[in-house]
């Protein structure tokens, strides 16, 4: 994925001015300036690819629950079609999906993301994240058409790296160094780091040469890279 300049991502949108992963939180961190979104997905019972961080809900697995009663116990949660249809409204602006997943057999989120985002006009400013290195097998293998990205906060989890269709790297930005955004960039992969809250802290990350940083607080994530 080839950025123009490096990113600025609210972190679940500006979860400290309203609601995180809500289409406010999201509308007041592109309003602020930033350049794009972080955000999550999960699958629900029925098939509907909500947003939410958490994989329960008031202690019930959201892969268990139906959009129905998700919009009757959470009626801010949005649906992905509600994220593209803000992503109109701001046509510069980048979206990570973290698609939310646990390893082991799929209950077929790969196959819902990769439909939706093959349908998206909008896909070429987007790429997917997650943890759970068989989803990201299996949207490579389902051809999800974007950029995919592996998701840690465990410096073992670089040791898999090599094994996967990816095409970047999510770090915690406690694990990073120059040294190892070079050794990243020279393999041809993308870096984003997150959650960082201080201008200082962005500062010295973008001078080693992130291609993006999450977090919090639009102001922070602004000054830093002013």
């Amino acid at each position: 994925m080839v950025l123009g300049k490096p990113l600025l991502l609210g972190h679940r949108g500006a979860p400290l001015q309203a609601k995180e992963n809500t289409l406010e939180s999201f509308r007041r961190a592109l309003e602020a300036g930033l350049d794009g979104l972080e955000l999550d997905l999960h699958r629900t019972r029925d098939g509907v690819l909500v947003v939410h961080h958490d994989f329960e809900l008031q202690g019930r697995p959201i892969a268990a629950l139906d959009w129905p009663t998700l919009q009757q116990q959470a009626p801010w949660l949005p649906r992905l079609e509600q994220v593209f249809a803000l992503a109109e409204e701001f046509p510069q602006a980048w979206f990570n999906l973290e698609l939310k997943s646990q390893p082991g057999p799929s209950d077929g989120r790969e196959a819902l993301l990769a439909q939706h985002l093959q349908a998206w006009p909008g896909r070429a400013r987007a790429w997917v994240s997650s943890f759970d290195p068989l989803a990201l097998i299996r949207l490579h293998r389902l051809k999800a058409g974007v950029p995919l990205a592996l998701l840690y906060a465990e410096p073992e989890m670089e040791e898999l790296v090599p094994c996967l269709p990816v095409q970047g790297v999510h770090p915690l930005n406690t694990l990073l160094s120059r040294e190892k955004v070079e050794y990243f960039k020279a393999r041809g992969m993308f870096v984003v780091t997150w959650t960082v809250n201080q201008a200082a802290v962005v500062r010295e990350l973008l001078g080693w040469g992130v291609d993006g940083v999450i977090g919090d607080r639009p102001e922070q994530l602004l000054a830093g890279r002013a």
